[in-house]
C-alpha cells in the first residue's frame, strides 16, 4: 500500500509522432486499487491543500463504493472542472502534498481519481438555480474566468463572458497541448457552463472592442480574469532573427490553430533543430510539441534540474521522449546567417545562495558553449498585456502591470474584482480557479450586503 497505482501511458516511441493524450487514465480495477489506499482521515489535510477545498475523502469513499456519479457530484460542489484539474493541476504540491499516506510512502493519487470520476460519470449534475436578478460580466474565459462564471451561475447571476480570442478556454485552449489536456475535455466543460446559462462573446478585447467603463455601466459586477499573455524575452543580441519566437506564439500556432495538421493553413515552421529556453511547464510543453513536429530538441535551463518549476511528471515524460536537457546553462547571444537563426551561444552557470524565489541563484563561470539550431523558443514567463491598463483609470495596477486587489479579490473600484495571472503573475490553473470562485462569492456578498 506504500506505492500508488501506476497509470498506463501511451508508448514513448509512439507518442513522439502523435498529439494523442499521453496519460491514459485508470480503468475501474486500477481506480479501486488506488481509492482503497485512502485512509479516510478524520482531519483530512488534503482538503486544506486544495485551493477550492474539494471534499476529497468523501469523493474517494464514493468511488470505493462504486458510485462514480456521487463522486463527481461531490467534486463539482467545489470544482466545476474536474476533467481539467485532474489532468493539469500540480497535485503533488497541493492536495497530494499534504496526504498522510505520503509520510510513509507515496501519497494517494488524488488527481488521477478526480480525473476518473470526471471521465466516467454518467449523470450530469445540472440543477435548477434561483435567479438573483443581477448580472455580471467576466473578462477572459481562462481558468479564473470560467471558475468565476461557474460559481456566479450557482449563486443565481446572469453571466456574460467576454473572450478576446475566437475560441474560448484561454490558456486551456491555446497553451496546454492536446497530449496533456485534450481540447474535447475543455469544450465539454465550457459547454456545461453554457447549458447552465452562461453567455460567451468571443472576439471581444477589453480596452479596444469594449471598455471597462462600459462594462461597469452595463453590469452589476465585473470580474477580470484576462491572464498574463504578453511573452517575455531575454533582451540578448540576436533575438530579432527569424526563427526566434515565444512559447506563447509557438503553442498558439500548434494547439489553437492546429498548425501540426497538414490540412490547416496556419504557418508553422518545421524546424530541424530546436532550442527551448526555460524550465517550467510551458517549456516542457513547447519542447514536447517541437519533438512531435519532427525536431531534435534541446532544453536549456540556467539552474539545475532540481530547481526546475515544471511538474516532475512532465520532466519525466519529456526525457522519455528523448528531449535533451542542458542545465546550468544560460543563453547570452543568438547567432544567425542571412537573417535566420543558426546557433545559440550559452554561458555555463554554477549555483549560488538562494534568491528571492527561494531557489538557488545562478552565477556565470565565463565558460561558453555554442548550440547549433534553426529555431529558438523562449519559455521564460509572461507579462500582463498592457491594453487594459492603458485604456482605463478605473482600477489601479502595480509597477509590474498586475491588478491590485484586496483579500476578497476586489480591485480599487467598487464592484470590479479580479483574479488569476493578471493579479498574481504566472501561477497554476487551480489557484486561478480558486481566485475566480472567491471573487464570485465576494461580488454576491457586496451586492446583497452579506
Amino acid at each position: 500500500m506504500q506505492e500508488r497505482t501506476k497509470m498506463r501511458l501511451l508508448d514513448s516511441t509512439l507518442r513522439k509522432t502523435t498529439f494523442n493524450e499521453v496519460a491514459l487514465g485508470y480503468n475501474e480495477e486500477e481506480m479501486l486499487a488506488e481509492a482503497n489506499r485512502c485512509l479516510d482521515c478524520k482531519n483530512p489535510l488534503c482538503v486544506s491543500g486544495c485551493p477550492v477545498n474539494v471534499e476529497i475523502p468523501k469523493f474517494i469513499k464514493a468511488l470505493k463504493e462504486g458510485n462514480t456519479d456521487l463522486a463527481y457530484d461531490i467534486i463539482t460542489r467545489q470544482n466545476s472542472f474536474p476533467g481539467i484539474c485532474g489532468r493539469v493541476c500540480p497535485q503533488e504540491r497541493q492536495c497530494e502534498g499534504k496526504c498522510i499516506r505520503g509520510l510513509k510512502g507515496e501519497s494517494v493519487a488524488i488527481g488521477r481519481l478526480e480525473r476518473y470520476a470526471s471521465d466516467n460519470h454518467k449523470k450530469d449534475n445540472l440543477k435548477e438555480i434561483n435567479k438573483n436578478g443581477k448580472k455580471i460580466a467576466i473578462v477572459g474565459s481562462g481558468p479564473a474566468g470560467l471558475s468565476c462564471a461557474a460559481e456566479a451561475l450557482n449563486l443565481g447571476f446572469d453571466v456574460t463572458i467576454f473572450e478576446a480570442l475566437h475560441i474560448s478556454g484561454g490558456v486551456l485552449s491555446y497553451g496546454i497541448p492536446e497530449f496533456r489536456l485534450p481540447k474535447e475535455i475543455v469544450k465539454k466543460e465550457i459547454n456545461d457552463l453554457i447549458k447552465k446559462g452562461a453567455q460567451i462573446k468571443n472576439d471581444f478585447i477589453i480596452g479596444k472592442t469594449i471598455t471597462l467603463e462600459e462594462l461597469k455601466d452595463s453590469y452589476d459586477g465585473v470580474f477580470i480574469g484576462s491572464g498574463a499573455g504578453l511573452p517575455r524575452f531575454m533582451g540578448i543580441p540576436g533575438e530579432n532573427y527569424n526563427g526566434v519566437m515565444s512559447a506563447n506564439e509557438f503553442l498558439t500556432r500548434t494547439n489553437l490553430m492546429k498548425g501540426y495538421l497538414d490540412n490547416f493553413d496556419t504557418p508553422l515552421k518545421r524546424a530541424k533543430k530546436v532550442v527551448v529556453v526555460g524550465g517550467g511547464n510551458v517549456a516542457m510543453d513547447a519542447a514536447r510539441c517541437a519533438k512531435r513536429l519532427g525536431a531534435l530538441v534541446k532544453l536549456v535551463y540556467r539552474r539545475s534540474e532540481k530547481e526546475m518549476p515544471a511538474r516532475r511528471e512532465e520532466i519525466e515524460h519529456a526525457k522519455e521522449e528523448n528531449i535533451e536537457f542542458i542545465t546550468l546553462t544560460n543563453p547570452v547571444e543568438i547567432k544567425g546567417i542571412n537573417g535566420e537563426v543558426s546557433s545559440v551561444v550559452c554561458e555555463k552557470m554554477v549555483l549560488g545562495e538562494a534568491d528571492a524565489s527561494g531557489r538557488s541563484s545562478f552565477i556565470g563561470t565565463g565558460e561558453y558553449l555554442e548550440i547549433e539550431c534553426d529555431e529558438v523558443i523562449m519559455a521564460i514567463g509572461n507579462y500582463p498585456n498592457p491594453i487594459l491598463k492603458d485604456s482605463t483609470s478605473l482600477i489601479e495596477f502595480n509597477n509590474k502591470g498586475l491588478i491590485i486587489v484586496d483579500e476578497n479579490q476586489k480591485t480599487t473600484e467598487d464592484f470590479i474584482y479580479s483574479g488569476g495571472d493578471i493579479v498574481t503573475g504566472a501561477a497554476t490553473v487551480i489557484s486561478a480557479m480558486g481566485a475566480g470562485k472567491k471573487a464570485a462569492q465576494a461580488i454576491y456578498n457586496a451586492l446583497f450586503n452579506k
